[in-house]
């Protein structure tokens, strides 16, 4: 009697917005009308979308995106960026007009603001999502997702994910109220503390606050809340209680791109088997490392290196 062999689902899946990433470094950001010089200027692949599909297929898992493009002069910028990262691309559908574009600002402490610009991002819609998600999932068992895509699909996107049995992973960034439908169709959501404390209206501003809000996003529905705390780890928070992951420590020196290093790895991690929390602590280590360069995804590890971290953080 012959058996048919398990589905091989450790693929993950992103849906998600793609950009081109203008960034400029200064000591200083500039005051309201004021102009300043600045010390360097970069241009690479961006967009939360392509930054945590990079960050998933750095870590060695077989990643696709479901995203647009646009037929401009950064077209070739995203796609080679992306097939370099291992990516698979052909769920990424050239579009009429211009590319996302985002403009970066990083000040010597670090700290970076963004004025994300969608374009190309808002030709995505349900007909793509749906042909992409019915091609993948059975190769697949995570989903990520973000809310730089046009906000009238996010139900769209974790309901059909959630009906190829994916595990639905919502990074709710940037920060925007969503229908209750859909928190019943996520189950991790991973806010930072200001994403937190726009969503569920708590002030997130240390661990017993953080868990406060983790459960105002259970109450509706969501499976487990991942809030993220910068230098003070990560917050579990699921029906059974709350766990503190520690952070681990570094020298920054451009945050912009930690949040989707921490999704990426973190849905890799779980496609692959992982436990909730070894995946949190791997996800931790990438954010970690992925702070300590500069620009986006150039700045997202690959999983040696990942692995070497915290190979020294424990022998340390």
């Amino acid at each position: 009697m012959s058996t048919t062999p398990a589905p091989d689902r450790t693929g993950v899946v992103v849906v998600g917005s793609v950009t081109a990433d203008l960034t400029t470094f200064s000591t200083r950001l500039p005051a309201r009308g004021e102009t300043i010089l600045g010390d360097e200027f970069t241009l690479m692949l961006g967009g939360k979308g392509a930054n945590q599909a990079v960050a998933a297929g750095r870590s060695g898992a077989r990643t696709s995106i479901i995203g647009c493009v646009g037929d401009d002069l950064f077209r070739g910028l995203v796609v080679e960026s992306l097939t370099a990262a291992g990516v698979d691309v052909s769920h990424l559908r050239t579009v009429p007009g211009p590319t996302g574009i985002a403009h970066i600002r990083v000040d010597a402490t670090a700290q970076n603001d963004i004025v994300m610009v969608p374009l190309a991002n808002g030709a995505l819609n349900a007909a793509q999502v749906d042909a992409g998600l019915a091609a993948l999932a059975p190769s697949a068992s995570v989903l990520l997702t973000q809310l730089e895509t046009p906000a009238a699909l996010t139900a769209h996107i974790t309901a059909r994910a959630q009906e190829h049995e994916m595990t639905v992973i919502l990074d709710p960034a940037p920060a925007a109220q969503l229908g209750e439908e859909v928190w019943r169709t996520v189950d991790i959501v991973t806010p930072n503390e200001s994403e937190a404390s726009i969503l569920s209206g708590i002030d997130v501003s240390d661990a017993a606050s953080a868990e406060r809000a983790g459960r105002w996003f259970l109450d509706r529905g969501v499976g487990t809340a991942l809030i993220t705390l910068a230098e003070h780890g990560s917050l579990v928070v699921t029906p059974e209680g709350a766990t503190l992951v520690p952070p681990l420590r570094v020298q920054a020196v451009d945050t912009t791109a930690a949040g989707d290093a921490y999704a990426g790895y973190l849905g890799a991690a779980l496609a692959g088997g992982s436990t909730l929390i070894d995946a949190v602590r791997l996800a931790t280590a990438a954010g970690a490392l992925t702070v300590t360069k500069q620009g986006a995804s150039p700045s997202l590890p690959t999983g040696a290196e990942v692995a070497a971290f915290l190979a020294r953080e424990t022998d340390g």
